[in-house]
């Protein structure tokens, strides 16, 4: 995929600034760069010395955001990392905290629509889903390698797919005859597993698992807790972390994460008061999270599963005294 081609739109925009509320002089991350679209609404709200550091693993994503936010000049600083990597990226630039983090997670939509990523049950492609095309596994060694209990795992676990175990049989015997490497011979099989009857209504039958697949290549939930937690370490008090979700296995992952932060106690309900020492260090700010509104919806469709999730860093004098 040339670089050019990776536009994609910011999915509540106008949310996620209200809540960072970007100010001249602050640091902010964006720990999903993508091509852009948050970053320059960030640094536009900053101006005139706000500075941003924009984290992805996706090198085409990186060359977008590169021409994208190239007016902004020496305020950006652009990383080709995984935002598990935070610490030792923001460490290198000789940055101990910064004001706000905003993590967008989930596939783009540029990946999605070009076929050679392999991300998209829609389009012929390779087995791909790598985010990182570095990364060594790919959707295709998943699928031909690994066992037909750990298959059906996988698509139970990350798809939450009903029929995991009859379409990870179904790859199995598939796989004995020829190898399984396009994105068109994947959704045969699954269409194929799931009862003609299952097929008729809901989403498109191979939505999970191509969800489970793509989640498993890239590690997404399996990192996502302590990406957190590193980067609630890494904000200032007061400094806000906001999260971007798109489907209810991420968005229960931010929302417990940012629960245990915000009350950490581990002492019985019956104790009259805490004796454990654990101290909240976040508030949450938006308990049932953010949606986004029905017009932006209804101009970007891909927008509709999104919701948004933020936090605030307490200061130490609170930690202190046990409030919130």
């Amino acid at each position: 995929m040339e670089e050019r081609n990776f536009t994609h739109q910011p999915v509540l925009l106008e949310e996620v600034l209200a809540w960072l509320n970007p100010q001249s002089g602050g640091t902010y991350v964006d720990c999903t760069v993508g091509g852009g679209g948050h970053a320059a609404a960030i640094l536009e709200k900053s101006s005139p010395a706000g500075r941003l550091i924009g984290l992805d693993q996706d090198p085409h994503a990186l060359e977008a955001a590169a021409r994208h936010l190239a007016p902004y000049g020496e305020r950006v600083a652009l990383v080709r990392e995984n935002f598990i990597n935070l610490p030792q990226v923001l460490d290198e630039l000789g940055i101990p905290a910064v004001e706000g983090i905003l993590f967008d997670l989930g596939v783009s939509s540029p990946q999605l629509d070009v076929p050679e990523r392999g991300f998209s049950y829609h389009h012929e492609g390779p087995l791909d889903m790598r985010m990182d095309p570095a990364m060594r596994h790919t959707a295709a060694d998943l699928v031909n390698n690994l066992g037909e209990e750990e298959l059906a795992g996988i698509i139970a676990r990350y798809g939450e797919e009903r029929w995991a175990r009859r379409i990870a049989s179904f790859i199995v015997r598939k796989r004995q005859h020829q190898p399984i490497i396009t994105t068109s011979q994947l959704v045969e099989i699954i269409k194929e597993a799931i009862p003609a009857k299952s097929r008729r209504s809901g989403p498109h039958p191979a939505r999970r698992t191509f969800q489970a697949l793509r989640i498993a290549v890239n590690r997404e939930l399996e990192i996502l807790p302590e990406a957190l937690r590193q980067a609630v370490d890494l904000l200032l008090p007061g400094g806000r972390i906001l999260v971007i979700t798109f489907h209810s296995l991420e968005d229960r992952i931010v929302k417990n994460s940012f629960r245990r932060l915000a009350n950490p106690c581990v002492c019985p309900p019956s104790f009259p008061q805490c004796i454990c020492g654990q101290k909240p260090v976040l508030r949450v700010l938006t308990p049932g999270g953010v949606a986004p509104s029905e017009r932006e919806v209804n101009l970007n469709p891909r927008s509709r599963s999104a919701r948004l999730r933020v936090a605030e860093k307490l200061s130490p004098v609170l930690n202190a005294t046990g409030g919130e």
